[in-house]
């Protein structure tokens, strides 16, 4: 459904956010360092768009299924990681320029420092040994960096964001670290864990600030280099689906801090979720932009969550622009078990993704679908869906967005000169119950689970471990679809696309995203489809995007949504897209289309760059 069109210049203050010059190159994963996946080129737009075709294909051997890696271009150049090393290409050609091969690589790629007092440009990756610095122009280490090129002890996910000569990561221990980008120095440390003496650590019930471990991170930052702000969005604690070893809301876990990049000194937080025991841990980054609002600028920054809503926040003070309020949830009945008596939503936008689901909801494309759900319904004796469902000993229920989300790392894309934020979301849910069984992992399914996935053992079964706690166990599946189809139970759209108008904060227009070939067939009108990953937007009004299972990828009117171009890829791009002008004069849209990450899609190792004919 589209809710309508939008004018140029709605709601953006233009002057404040156009840079003079188009940006030929793509310097950070979101584009710029406040993660805006913003392009001013224009070379290719909506009324050519049609004839964009395949330039260049690279196949890097990497099909593991964890290629998600940014596409960083400087000067022609192409810098990216994949889990057998890192690379630099011909941008224009895709012809390998070096590869420093390694393993352990952050799954989402590395980072392209500029340089600095005197010294150089350096790409900085996770490697197997550590942060690695490398020289892009030949690929070797950078030795004077660190203990002989490294940053030992580090294990990212997700690459380094920089303020000037300062390097921001995941630091380990419930961290962050900021490091010298020149020397590979320890700068500050900042523990997530409200510390002793912290008015913070009385949001810590008993003696969970001794004894609970703290929050990690996993997900994107952003910089705010105008005002030396680093944005960090911060993961739960503990086990994903119960969290009766640390009562109260566990600051600063599930949160936006606003972090001074020279000091490390938090400026200001907003908690979005309150003793999470749903897995709704935040990773994607805030997403900068100014808002023209009431007759001034707001600089601001837009988040969206796996809970499927969209928090904007003024970036210098932490105030909600459009307002946000603590509503009642449900209350946990489980042994052991606390629970915030509200959690906040924003007045605006509405949640761009579901968070409740009835009986008379369930999905009735098909008739096995229905069948399908309805007897899940039935046979589990489930109820009705509502935000912030606690889960229950031994009695299934249903939780609207599962923990994949709703939103997840992807972000927010910030049309400038459209006045919009743009994202994806999917409607998926999940379903479940409590009941005791071994610990030790720490995230309801055994040791090694990656974050945002369900527990991968069934009813019954205790894993090798220490002791007995509470955690989640699913009878089937954990998601609430038809498993073999990746049909949600829910009637669609299973996934979208939302712009909203970053002026009002209402939706500008929304469609369905994704779609299943067997089902179009049929003549069903189009579902959407789950997605992972998401999109970029340019000054030609266009997105590109190819984030969903299909493994299309597609070109879409930033106007009004329209559909306008689409080619199927090797597998889906679980990743974010990258624009930039090559060296022959061309703008080039260039996506890893690398597949598997928490949907388990079908694999591929390629990096496909498309250019006009």
């Amino acid at each position: 459904m589209r809710l309508g069109t939008i004018a140029l210049f709605a709601g953006v203050a233009a002057s404040a956010m156009l840079p003079a010059s188009a940006q030929n190159d793509w310097t950070n994963f979101g584009q710029d360092p406040g993660a805006t996946k913003f392009s001013t080129l224009s070379q290719i737009n909506t009324a050519n768009v049609k004839n964009l075709e395949r330039a260049w294909t690279f196949h890097t051997g990497d099909k593991s299924g964890f290629f998600e890696s940014g596409l960083m271009v400087i000067d022609g150049v192409m810098y990216f990681s994949a889990q057998n090393g890192v690379y630099a290409l011909d941008a224009a050609t895709g012809k390998q320029i070096w590869k420093y091969t390694t393993t352990g690589t952050a799954r989402r790629g590395p980072l392209y420092w500029p340089g600095g007092s005197g010294v150089g440009p350096r790409i900085f990756s996770q490697t197997e040994d550590g942060m690695a610095a490398i020289d892009p122009k030949t690929g070797q280490l950078i030795t004077a960096f660190g203990e002989k090129g490294f940053v030992t002890g580090l294990r990212m996910s997700s690459p380094p964001v920089a303020y000037k000569n300062t390097l921001v990561t995941q630091g380990g221990n419930s961290t962050v670290k900021a490091w010298d980008a020149i020397t590979g120095e320890l700068r500050w440390t900042l523990n997530l864990k409200a510390q002793a003496g912290d008015p913070a650590a009385e949001t810590w019930m008993g003696d969970s600030l001794k004894t609970a471990g703290g929050p990690g991170l996993w997900g994107y930052f952003s910089v705010d280099v105008e005002r030396g702000l680093v944005f960090i969005p911060v993961e739960k604690v503990g086990n994903d689906y119960y969290g009766g070893g640390h009562h109260g809301n566990n600051l600063y876990s599930d949160c936006i801090l606003a972090v001074d990049a020279n000091t490390g000194k938090i400026k200001w937080y907003q908690q979005l979720v309150h003793h999470d025991i749903w897995d709704f841990d935040l990773a994607a980054p805030p997403a900068l932009i100014d808002i023209q609002r009431n007759g001034r600028v707001v600089p601001a920054l837009s988040m969206i969550t796996k809970m499927g809503m969209m928090f904007v926040f003024n970036r210098e003070t932490g105030e909600p622009v459009y307002g946000m309020e603590e509503r009642p949830v449900p209350q946990t009945t489980a042994k052991g078990e606390w629970t915030s008596p509200t959690q906040p939503f924003p007045l605006k936008p509405a949640p761009l993704a579901r968070m409740s689901l009835r009986k008379d909801e369930l999905a009735k494309v098909t008739p096995e679908l229905e069948a399908h759900c309805k007897g899940l319904w039935e046979k589990y004796n489930l109820s009705d869906a509502v935000p912030y469902n606690p889960w229950k000993e031994k009695q299934d229920i249903i939780v609207f967005p599962g923990a994949i989300g709703g939103g997840n790392w992807q972000g927010v894309m910030i049309n400038k000169p459209l006045g919009l934020m743009i994202t994806n979301v999917m409607n998926a849910g999940q379903w479940g119950h409590l009941e005791e069984r071994a610990g030790g992992g720490g995230r309801g399914r055994g040791r090694g689970g990656p974050p945002g996935e369900p527990p991968d053992l069934p009813e019954g079964v205790l894993p090798p471990g220490s002791t007995p706690t509470m955690a989640k166990v699913t009878p089937e599946g954990g998601r609430f679809w038809d498993a073999e189809h990746k049909y949600s139970c829910a009637a669609p759209p299973w996934g979208e696309l939302i712009a909203v108008n970053a002026s009002t904060g209402d939706f500008a227009w929304r469609i369905p995203l994704g779609e299943y070939p067997e089902l179009v067939a049929k003549g069903i009108p189009v579902t959407g489809a789950p997605s992972l990953g998401g999109g970029i937007t340019t000054a030609g009004n266009l997105i590109f995007i190819g984030a969903t299972i299909d493994g299309i990828f597609r070109a879409i009117d930033a106007t009004n949504g329209k559909e306008l171009w689409r080619e199927k890829l090797d597998a889906p791009a679980h990743s974010i897209p990258s624009t930039y002008m090559g060296k022959d004069g061309k703008q080039y849209v260039a996506v890893p289309a690398g597949g598997g990450g928490f949907l388990r899609s079908p694999t591929s190792d390629t990096v496909v760059a498309f250019r006009l004919k």
